[in-house]
Formats: C-alpha cells, structure tokens, sequence
C-alpha cells in the first residue's frame, strides 16, 4: 500500500489574488470628443505583495488607482476586490467594502479639521462599530510616532506629522489592501523619505497588499513589482 499522501489543493501553493482587474478602460467626454485615459488594463495581485504604479504626468495612474479602489467605475472591464465584482455593486455597495476592506493615503493628507489626531485614526473603527477605536487607534499613533500628538488638531501638525496621522487612520482597520496616491508627494525629501519607510514598516507589519502611485523611483523600487503606465496603458 503507498503510504505517500495524496497531494491536495491545501499541500500546494497557491497565490491568492486580492485585486484583479481585467481589461479596465476609461473613458470621458471632452471638447476634442471622447478621451481615453486608462486603456485594457490587466492586474493581479497577490494577497501581501506591493505593486509601485509609475509614469509620466498624465498617464493615467491615478485614474487606475481610483477604478482598482473602487472610488469610480470603469467604462469597460471589471475589478475584483477579494472576488467582489466591485463593478456589479452601487456607490453603497462599494463603498461599504471600502469602509471594511480598503485603506487609503493620499497626497494632500485629507485630515478632518475638527478633529484631533486621537479622533481622526478613531473615526474609521468608530464607523464600523469597533468598541476598541480609541485603545487601537493610540497604540497606531504610538507606532507612528505621534504619542505625544493625539490631542493636536491637523492645523497643529507639521505635513509630516499630518501624513503620520494619515498612515494611521488608514492601517488602524488593518486594510486587505492600502492604496497609496503620491504619498510623499507634498514633503519635503526627507521628511518624505522618512514617511516611506514608515510606510513601508507599517506595511510589512500588517501584512496589508500595497498598491502606491508615485513619481518616486526611489520609493518605487521599494515594492515588490513596478507597474510602468503610458498614455493610459500598462508598457
């Protein structure tokens, strides 16, 4: 009798996809006629990895981002977000997924004025009905250096510490995947050079699926896979 086990689907090794995209295309209406600003885009991306998006001005990385995350729908093509068609769902439906699933750092911080750093990284569990917001949301500000800052409002804070903040409020949910929009890309070098590596720690530690847009070779090649765009396709 073989006593060698059968090989079975859990003894292999499988590559979970987290976001897929298949053949995604943008398109809008302008005064020259329709333009095309992302064109059959494919992607898939693995649960953990980190995929750095680069390319000129105007190739269309943000507005891939932004069809990927769910934030506007593409005019052909779909996205599959942990096998949600986030194409077959309404501005509801996608956004409930995003609340529960996607965490976001953008260029311009997008911090609430009225709200302290304590209770801009609190704001996302609290939405999502997590009775441990406040005790979370100090232990990420410790990990991010701003334990003596929770009681600061944005305007109190240097662009770093608000980016700090913002790092924060988007890895507090522990995101199956953060999308990172030009990050660095309203500091100076080296504070923005810090604020990579911060990103990139906090990353490694939560075990989240990176998606960064930036002009930052530098940055870039601290993912995984780089993602070159021209002219709205992948090159």
């Amino acid at each position: 009798m073989n006593s060698n086990p059968m090989p079975s689907a859990q003894a292999q090794v499988i590559r979970d996809s987290v976001l897929k995209a298949e053949n995604l295309s943008k398109q809008v209406s302008s005064p020259e006629g329709p333009l095309t600003i992302v064109h059959g885009v494919s992607l898939d991306i693995a649960a953990g990895e980190s995929v750095a998006i680069v390319g000129s001005s105007g190739a269309g990385k943000s507005t891939l981002l932004a069809l990927l995350a769910g934030l506007d729908l593409p005019t052909t093509g779909r996205v599959l977000l942990e096998g949600t068609d986030l194409t077959q769902l309404d501005e509801d439906g996608r956004a409930r997924v995003r609340a529960q699933r996607v965490g976001f750092v953008f260029q311009s911080f997008h911090l609430i004025p009225a709200l302290t750093a304590l209770e801009n990284v609190m704001l996302p569990l609290e939405l999502a009905g997590r009775p441990d917001a406040r005790g979370a949301a100090l232990e990420t500000l410790e990990r991010v250096g701003l334990k003596s800052r929770t009681g600061h409002y944005p305007r109190q804070l240097s662009g770093g510490e608000q980016q700090r903040v913002a790092l924060a409020r988007a890895f507090v949910t522990r995101p199956a995947v953060l999308f990172a929009d030009e990050p660095t890309g309203n500091l100076d070098t080296a504070t923005g050079s810090r604020i990579g590596e911060l990103l990139f720690e906090l990353n490694e530690h939560s075990h989240t699926t990176l998606v960064l847009v930036t002009h930052d070779r530098t940055l870039a090649s601290r993912c995984a896979r780089v993602v070159t765009m021209e002219a709205g396709r992948v090159v």
